[in-house]
């Protein structure tokens, strides 16, 4: 469907498309990666005939159409919700304002009404009932609640909601159009994680395809069977997903690194030779023959070591084993009450994960938390020697935009030296000329930077986290989320991001506008609770109606039975557990092996615990 044929840009003497060449089908679902700078946005415009490469083509196959989502798109509409949404099926939505223009006119003439108003009026009808109007309206409310938008708001103006909000409306309007393929940029950026939970289960049921650039290792390996990466101006293209892309690329920088070693050897040895013979006579004219099939030698070049944040901690204050308690917590502005009845304890070492959809108010939780709102209904404690520091999502509005990043820096770092304050900004990047760099003239993830090591300095020992991966690419991410899980400290993090929650948090803190619930254990395992309490429910139920249709026989010899199986399992998952926790002995932290067996282990104590809970319940029955 699309073919591009040695496509070349540059930017002076910058070179971001050496002429590049692929050919994509309609069903394929490619992954676009590469580091920032890499011109991914770029290439995805070139695609979509938005801009122009300064050589080569890229030719779309006749009859075929093409979506095209960018990074941010302004949208300005007097609309509501719904249609706005809607007006993306064209041709429906031209019929049904024509019939909503000449209903009232008819109604108000009726008799008199003009043939051609009547004739306009039935045609227009008959079309919506053709296209199928109804059905596309379904459609519309569907794609609009699985991105968030509760029912009741539908008719609330869009120019009255927030830009991530309307970047949901530009994406549902996306999907409503019906291309052949798609080109999505960094869509998932203003989605919350259950939208994007709905979000991968659309597109992975979709049977078009698309190129999507996304920095979330999940989205990547749930949705995509190709990954093409764009690298120092070339494009490769790999079929596989994007944590088996990584396991490729490694390979193949390894035998890279094998044959660059193996050339300088070899050239060395030439080299050697070459010099050698130019003192001798009868041997200097071979030895110019050998100089000149030196130079005429491609060079292997290797890719540069990309630069990386190294984050060190420094060990905070202990404090007490309560870090904080929060009963009964409510909060409302004006007359929208935003959440009530939030209780919950955090303890020394705790790792939480805030999950709840956009607008239930996780932001103003944790600035309910450090005093940056005040507290409407309830009560806030920090525990004993808690100190907490916050990480804000909007790290534009926290930094002062005149100021250099060391100033700003500096200004949440009283208790640290400049040197010391350096020091951590070098971590983050941020050496010498770049901490003098003024903060308007930051990307997004360097703000985010700067963030984070202001944040790190106050010597915090509970970190309020709002959205730390936002803006950072994979490579970042993981960087970060592995210095995070070695903090010694208390966390409690918002992210939309599944891998990193997954992997950092010891616990999940559902928000609701009614309350929360804590529950133990990473976000999968949030997911599979959440799924075996609903399935237990209904089989609970079912139960329940057979019991009433017939008559009650055999119980105690039934339980019994079902008890002995529990515990027949019980034993089995324990001998497990215990054998899982032996190999550990023997395996390298970090490893592919190390982590494997760290997930059993997670599993079957997960499995035994379930299996416990359902025992002590059938014994306390009988």
């Amino acid at each position: 469907m699309i073919n591009a044929h040695n496509v070349s840009l540059s930017f002076g003497s910058r070179v971001l498309f050496n002429e590049i060449a692929f050919t994509i089908s309609d069903s394929q679902k490619i992954g676009l990666v590469g580091l920032n700078g890499s011109g991914k946005s770029t290439l995805l415009k070139i695609i979509a005939r938005q801009a122009q490469p300064d050589g080569g083509r890229i030719a779309l196959a006749n009859n075929k159409k093409l979506a095209y989502m960018p990074q941010e798109v302004v949208l300005q509409s007097d609309k509501s919700i719904l249609q706005e949404t809607f007006s993306a099926n064209k041709e429906i939505y031209k019929y049904q304002q024509e019939v909503e223009q000449l209903e009232p006119i008819i109604n108000e003439l009726q008799d008199k009404a003009d043939q051609k108003i009547i004739d306009r009026y039935i045609t227009a009808q008959e079309q919506l009932i053709e296209l199928n109007a109804n059905k596309a309206l379904a459609q519309t409310k569907k794609i609009l609640m699985g991105l968030g938008f509760p029912e009741k708001e539908f008719a609330q103006p869009v120019d009255n909601l927030s830009v991530g909000w309307k970047m949901r409306i530009v994406l549902a309007k996306l999907l409503l159009q019906k291309a052949d393929f798609y080109l999505f940029d960094e869509p998932t950026n203003h989605l919350d994680i259950v939208a994007k939970d709905w979000f991968i289960s659309f597109l992975k049921e979709a049977k078009f395809g698309f190129m999507i650039v996304c920095h979330e290792r999940f989205v990547l390996d749930q949705l995509c069977d190709y990954i093409f990466e764009l690298e120092n101006g070339n494009g490769s293209m790999y079929n596989c997903n994007y944590s088996e892309y990584e396991k490729q690329k490694e390979t193949k920088l390894q035998l890279l690194y094998a044959a660059h070693k193996n050339q300088q050897k070899m050239i060395k040895d030439k080299m050697k030779t070459i010099d050698r013979f130019r003192s001798k006579s009868s041997k200097a004219k071979m030895a110019q023959s050998m100089l000149k099939q030196v130079k005429k030698i491609e060079k292997i070049e290797l890719p540069p070591d990309p630069k990386k944040v190294a984050v060190v901690f420094e060990t905070p204050a202990r404090p007490g084993r309560i870090v904080l308690k929060v009963e009964n917590v409510g909060h409302r502005f004006g007359d929208k009450q935003i959440f009530q009845d939030v209780s919950f304890i955090i303890e020394r070492g705790q790792k939480i994960a805030v999950v709840a959809a956009n607008g239930v108010g996780k932001t103003t939780l944790f600035n309910v938390i450090v005093g940056k709102l005040p507290l409407q209904q309830g009560t806030s404690e920090l525990g004993y020697n808690a100190k907490p520091a916050i990480f804000d999502q909007d790290q534009t509005k926290s930094l002062n935009l005149e100021q250099s990043v060391l100033d700003n820096v500096l200004q949440h770092a009283s208790e640290k030296t400049e040197i010391q304050v350096r020091k951590m900004l070098g971590s983050f990047l941020f050496s010498n000329d770049a901490a003098k760099k003024k903060a308007k003239v930051l990307s997004g993830g360097e703000k985010n930077r700067v963030g984070m090591a202001k944040t790190l300095l106050q010597n915090a020992n509970i970190l309020l986290l709002d959205e730390p991966t936002n803006h950072l690419d994979i490579p970042s991410k993981e960087i970060l989320l592995r210095a995070l899980q070695n903090y010694p400290g208390t966390m409690l993090f918002v992210s939309h991001d599944h891998d990193f929650i997954n992997h950092l948090a010891t616990h999940i803190l559902e928000l609701t506008k009614d309350g929360c619930i804590l529950h133990e254990g990473n976000y999968q395992d949030y997911l599979y609770a959440k799924k075996y309490l609903h399935s237990n429910s209904i089989q609970t139920n079912q139960k329940q109606i057979q019991k009433n249709k017939t008559e009650k026989k055999d119980t105690d010899q039934s339980s019994h039975k079902e008890s002995r199986k529990l515990e027949q399992k019980i034993n089995k998952l324990e001998k497990e557990i215990s054998k899982i926790e032996q190999q550990f002995l023997a395996l390298e932290y970090g490893t592919d092996a190390f982590n494997n067996a760290q997930k059993k282990l997670q599993e079957s104590k997960k499995l035994l615990k379930q299996n416990l809970a359902l025992w002590e319940k059938l014994q306390s029955k009988l």
